[in-house]
């Protein structure tokens, strides 16, 4: 069960709550599911009931019990936990990591992308004349029609031409003129011309800073080392791809199944699409950058373990974590495509 499918199931036992008659809430749109906090237990938790906890008129903890009731009939649940002041814990079967990763490699770069096409809002998004701003403003569009709704770039000035031939920035004017949303990007402008480092080192350069930050240029962008997030992220992704190609001239392929092991890096792979919907939402693209570097840096500690060692032969073990390597260069690739920077398989 993903964090996806586990938010719908939660949104069905409040409903199911609300037609019995128990709760007296309008249903959410969503039910956040995150890695519980400290203090919490099993693998995924939710602050559901402390959101309807007001509307209802009941305390957080009996909100979260009236759920509780109806989500321990779910037969992918070993556990349903109540901790804290109304935090809903959830302790998924053994095959929970095994369908996540399935779910990774059947959908590819597009997981975490709306899987409805283009039915959402139009949202209009403008920036300065300014090449952070622009570039900016053309990952945000990048990531808002991920998520499946509309993006209509405007530039308020003139951009130079080597800003979409050089750095990819498209800010050409399509999409619905009339927008549901409008969106200016102006984040802190970069202090130097970005140009000289390349597509990729500029864009992340640009993009991995907070808005209000401002970026360093030319920084260590371009430097394959430990130091260098760009060069962690796009070498974790390299790295996945090689263990690919090793294992399978060894004879195997991936298997998504249990990985104890790596319950970090999968609880990340999990959170990617909320990421994707959180970076839309906010028009926030190091959002999604720092993500990226997380997921990178839980994948490394797995990547020695994926191959057999010597004379022994791949196992079951061996093969859900080439799978699950498999998943974490898959979202490192989609997310690094969102940010319009590529993801080589050699490095």
């Amino acid at each position: 069960m993903t964090p996806v499918e586990l938010s719908r199931t939660v949104l069905h036992a409040v409903r199911r709550a609300v037609d019995e008659g128990e709760l007296s809430v309008t249903v959410p749109e969503r039910a956040v599911v995150t890695p519980p906090r400290p203090g919490g237990c099993g693998d995924y938790a939710t602050n559901v009931a402390l959101q309807l906890a007001a509307a209802a008129g009941q305390p957080p903890r009996r909100v979260a019990e009236i759920l509780r009731a109806r989500l321990l009939d779910e037969q992918r649940f070993t556990d349903v936990v109540v901790t804290g002041p109304g935090f809903l814990n959830f302790s998924l079967r053994g095959t929970a990591s095994a369908d996540l990763v399935e779910e990774v490699l059947r959908r590819g770069s597009r997981y975490g992308h709306a899987t409805t096409g283009f039915s959402g809002t139009a949202v209009r998004i403008s920036c300065p004349a300014e090449v952070r701003a622009v570039v900016v403003a053309d990952a945000v569009s990048r990531v808002v029609r991920s998520q499946g709704d509309y993006a209509r770039v405007e530039c308020e000035g003139r951009p130079a031409p080597e800003w979409q031939s050089v750095l990819g920035a498209d800010v050409t004017t399509r999409g619905p003129r009339i927008a549901d949303t409008y969106v200016r990007v102006a984040p802190v402008p970069a202090p130097a011309d970005p140009l000289p480092l390349g597509r990729d080192a500029a864009r992340w350069a640009l993009l991995h800073p907070a808005a209000h930050d401002r970026p360093r240029i030319p920084g260590d962008h371009l430097v394959q080392r430990e130091g260098n997030p760009l060069f962690r992220v796009r070498y974790a992704h390299a790295r996945t791809r090689a263990l690919l190609r090793n294992a399978a001239d060894l004879g195997f392929h991936p298997e998504p199944g249990p990985v104890s092991e790596a319950d970090a890096l999968t609880a990340l792979i999990g959170d990617h699409p909320r990421v994707l919907a959180a970076t839309a939402t906010h028009h926030t693209p190091d959002r999604l950058a720092r993500h990226l570097l997380a997921v990178a840096d839980a994948a490394m500690p797995l990547l020695p373990a994926v191959l057999p060692l010597g004379e022994e032969k791949p196992s079951a073990a061996h093969r859900a974590r080439l799978a699950l390597a498999d998943a974490a260069g898959t979202v490192l690739a989609g997310g690094l495509s969102l940010l319009g920077i590529d993801a080589p398989d050699h490095l």
